[in-house]
């Protein structure tokens, strides 16, 4: 860390505020069954429901609201998908012109959703349709700038990536208070989300004193600084650059580890070597598995409960309840995958330069896949179980594994290739696996149409493709003795940026 530039305050302050931002606003979509229970309250899609002549034994007309379910799981499919396949673009917006630029465009998407929600009605409940979409866009977008908070933080830095992504599955917990405020409180949908537009301003705060222009670069040039300078302060990020003498490469630039000596520069993967790279490809299969299995459950939860329920609302409305209390967990369990990815730096022997230290970042991120594929394939395990009590230990299993799912994606992309394509190849995995969840949908269908209702095979199908999330770990093991072997015979460490093979012999 450098000595001067921002202080131990300043970094506290940005890391707090970040986490705060990714914990109350980012991920706010994937608490989307608690708001489909105030939104079928308030009536949004209700004309979809056909309501029977026969009464039920409680005396109440029966319902066939399955078509109002299905509109609801739409909602959620087209705002998921953009949450990932919009990554892309705003990954090479980030790349290209810097965090200002990328949080400008997220605040204003951020904003017109939570506008988009307040002004909705149940007879312009079409509007949810580019509210969830704008709030998935913004929020993943606004996390994507935050993940490089981790560079001011030396040998924690997977940690704190982790805890971002963790605060960000908490964030669905959003919809939770705004389900409680409803129900017990009386406030009105409209005066919540005109509340959290109003937040933008906070956001934009942020954005000018406590983030940097263009991307905080690792590690850290001497006195580093970043954010609107005070009055009287000479000691800047901006003076760092207009010192460095021409033609020296600045710190944005600066790969992943430190770089090679002036005379003997190893040049950098480009990005389409990382690209077609099977260590990429191996891992946008481990993360768009996962995810498939993620999103079907959350999109489908509300209609899971009310048919494991026998259409009791009130006993929907306690499982909802505990589902999102259980997603706050997510800040709490994400950081712990950050300690395996970080667990070799924290010994007396320091950690290696050059490739020694790649290749040990990379060996510590083959447990971190292998454990999230293993929660994953245990939460599909209870969510095939048709009882209800068991959806408790499937709710805990679910927020363990999701919180370990995005944090390790983000770290894995961060250690295994060069930091100036992060932005790109991380929202190009992102786009990859949005495709990949478009499944959701037909299997939706699916259950409500040939099966009858009944999800079992379904489930079944899924765990059978959660199962080949395992071959991603292998891939990155064998890679690691590959590059060791290389290594050896060298005989000397090659001091390399992350990924920084070759041109010509890119990862396998």
């Amino acid at each position: 860390m450098a000595g001067g530039g921002a202080g131990v305050a300043k970094r506290v302050g940005t890391l707090l505020s970040g986490l705060l931002e990714c914990g109350a606003f980012c991920g706010v979509i994937f608490g989307w069954a608690s708001l489909v229970f105030v939104l079928k309250d308030l009536g949004y899609f209700e004309g979809l429901c056909q309501h029977s002549p026969t009464p039920a034994p409680n005396h109440t007309l029966l319902s066939d609201c399955s078509l109002q379910d299905e509109q609801f799981s739409l909602v959620f499919t087209i705002g998921s998908f953009m949450n990932n396949f919009m990554t892309f673009p705003m990954g090479f917006i980030f790349d290209r012109f810097g965090t200002a630029v990328a949080r400008l465009i997220a605040i204003s998407l951020y904003t017109g959703g939570t506008l988009l929600v307040a002004f909705s009605t149940p007879e312009l409940a079409v509007l949810l349709f580019p509210a969830m979409s704008m709030l998935s866009v913004g929020g993943i977008l606004l996390i994507l700038t935050n993940m490089q908070v981790g560079n001011l933080f030396g040998k924690y830095r997977s940690l704190i990536i982790t805890l971002y992504n963790g605060a960000f599955d908490s964030s669905s917990a959003v919809f939770l208070i705004i389900k409680v405020l409803y129900e017990r409180r009386g406030l009105s949908l409209r005066a919540m989300f005109l509340f959290m537009a109003a937040c933008s301003a906070w956001h934009l705060l942020r954005t000018l004193f406590l983030m940097p222009r263009t991307r905080i670069p690792y590690p850290l040039p001497p006195d580093y600084d970043y954010g609107l300078r005070c009055p009287g302060r000479s000691r800047s990020y901006r003076t760092y650059e207009e010192k460095r003498p021409p033609g020296e490469a600045g710190p944005e630039e600066a790969p992943l580890e430190p770089s090679a000596p002036r005379d003997a520069p190893a040049p950098p993967l480009p990005f389409a070597a990382c690209v077609r790279s099977g260590l990429f490809a191996w891992h946008v299969l481990w993360l768009s598995a996962m995810q498939l299995r993620h999103y079907l459950f959350i999109g489908t939860l509300n209609p899971l409960l009310d048919h494991l329920a026998r259409g009791d609302t009130h006993l929907v409305s306690v499982y909802t309840n505990a589902f999102a209390f259980t997603q706050l967990c997510g800040v709490l369990c994400a950081p712990w995958n950050g300690l395996i990815l970080d667990r070799h730096k924290r010994g007396r022997t320091p950690r290696p330069d050059g490739a020694l230290g790649t290749l040990a970042d990379l060996r510590s991120s083959v447990l971190s896949l292998a454990v999230t594929v293993t929660q994953c394939l245990l939460f599909s395990v209870c969510a095939a179980v048709p009882v209800l009590p068991v959806q408790f230990a499937t709710f805990v299993l679910q927020v363990l594994s999701r919180s370990f799912l995005y944090g390790g994606n983000a770290a894995f992309l961060a250690i295994a290739f060069p930091l100036q394509h992060f932005g790109k190849l991380y929202g190009l995995a992102m786009a990859l696996s949005a495709l990949v969840a478009l499944l959701q949908y037909p299997c939706v269908a699916l259950v409500r149409g040939p099966l009858g209702g009944d999800p079992f095979y379904v489930n079944l199908g899924l765990i059978a493709v959660v199962l080949v999330a395992y071959v991603s770990p292998v891939v990155v093991a064998r890679e690691c003795r590959r590059r060791a072997k290389e290594l050896e015979a060298a005989g000397t460490p090659l001091a390399a940026p992350p990924g920084a093979e070759p041109p010509t012999e890119p990862p396998h």
